[in-house]
């Protein structure tokens, strides 16, 4: 098994190839839980039916076998899903007690989040990390498009750009607070022919994101399909063959929808126990949605246009997802922000943003934006590798 380890480990791309990588990520979770003195490890094993390496742990001591640490292949994070638990490596190995069966049950109560407004020039994947955990109460975003020409993308295959999401949700799993929402907003992308002896292709990309949060711990909730005006989709050129010739096989239909996959982070908890231990009820009473909201998950929402950047979602339809899925006074992240749509929802529905882009012009833009969205405010606004909102031509802030 052990020589077969890196073959399989290699021919599959994982991110974590050997047993030597898989012992360093298990040697800096064990220190960074105190466990490093008294806990030590087996042989790591990849098992490639799930893609996870598993590592043995041991009780220094006698070397008995105490639990276990499943290592994600594909993106070296730990599963804590499928992991022995710290609190029951401790219980083990230094004999300390486990919570009382009534302890464990007793209702946690919810604490307001101190995090406030900001604005991050980071790639999310290494600025989520410095959020505090559960300091989330909406996670709302859009990512970027796939696309397989790499003069225009990031990613140089559809697998490096679903690596990329799954290690994004997994930290948006993290800060998101118990129970609460993740809602993503996607579509299938449509991969041009590069001669006409190819054909075109498609992407399901909502699809294979579904697979990805499901393993990263998140309850599917809902699909809401956003429905744009017809005409719409004509721009992707689908269906023109099919319109001249009316032949059988040729049809493709015009896409003039995408969607928003909705998830909650898994908890044993109902939802209205998200609602009952809200640490401010008032909120939570202001929080309530007024008659005429939208009954059915087909949203008709015409889609928006900027100068900017050429794929923004429309206001409307970020306003939707900020009212339905969370509280006056939460935190809306938004991982890949663009030019900041999410944070010019939020601000008028009396929530806090956390815009988080890799881009510097849409940073710059939303800084700009900042200052008409809060006025001298915007100087309380935390930004990070970026300078902050020119305010200079504002009034003071009133002291009344």
């Amino acid at each position: 098994m052990g020589s077969r380890q890196p073959r399989v480990a290699k021919a599959r791309k994982y991110a974590v190839t050997d047993v030597a990588e898989a012992r360093s990520i298990c040697v800096s979770w064990l220190e960074s839980v105190g466990l490093s003195n008294a806990v030590s490890m087996g042989l790591p094993e990849v098992d490639d039916r799930y893609h996870v390496w598993r590592v043995p742990l041991l009780r220094v001591a006698d070397e008995t076998r105490v639990g276990e640490l499943v290592i994600d292949a594909r993106t070296s994070l730990l599963n804590r899903h499928r992991s022995t638990a710290r609190e029951i490596l401790e219980a083990r190995v230094l004999g300390k007690r486990l919570p009382p069966e009534e302890e464990s049950k007793r209702e946690r109560q919810t604490v307001l989040s101190w995090v406030r407004n900001s604005v991050i020039l980071d790639d999310c994947e290494k600025a989520l990390p410095d959020l505090p955990a559960s300091s989330v109460g909406l996670v709302f975003t859009s990512p970027p498009y796939f696309n397989a020409r790499p003069q225009y993308e990031d990613y140089l295959s559809y697998e490096e750009y679903l690596l990329k999401m799954r290690r994004v949700i997994h930290q948006c799993h993290r800060v998101l607070d118990e129970g609460r929402f993740i809602i993503i907003n996607c579509s299938p992308v449509l991969i041009r022919r590069s001669s006409r002896n190819e054909s075109s292709r498609r992407i399901a990309v909502p699809f294979d994101l579904h697979r990805v949060l499901i393993e990263e711990q998140f309850d599917f909730i809902d699909d809401i399909v956003w429905v744009k005006p017809e005409g719409a989709g004509w721009a992707t050129g689908r269906g023109r063959r099919f319109a001249a010739d009316r032949n059988p096989l040729q049809y493709k239909p015009v896409p003039v929808t995408e969607y928003l996959l909705v998830y909650r982070k898994q908890t044993e908890k109902l939802i209205d126990w998200n609602i009952r231990n809200h640490p401010d009820q008032e909120a939570v009473a202001k929080s309530k949605i007024p008659d005429d909201y939208e009954r059915t998950n087909i949203w008709k929402i015409p889609p928006a246009h900027s100068s900017v950047h050429p794929a923004v979602f429309p206001m409307e339809l970020a306003q939707r997802v900020i009212r339905y899925y969370s509280f006056i006074g939460d935190v809306v992240l938004d991982p890949f922000a663009g030019i900041g749509t999410t944070g010019a929802a939020a601000i008028p529905l009396r929530r806090r943003f956390v815009l988080i882009e890799n881009e510097k012009r849409y940073v710059d833009e939303i800084r700009n934006s900042v200052v008409k969205w809060l006025g001298k405010a915007a100087e309380e606004v935390l930004y990070v590798n970026c300078e902050p909102a020119d305010t200079s031509q504002l009034l003071p802030l009133s002291t009344k």
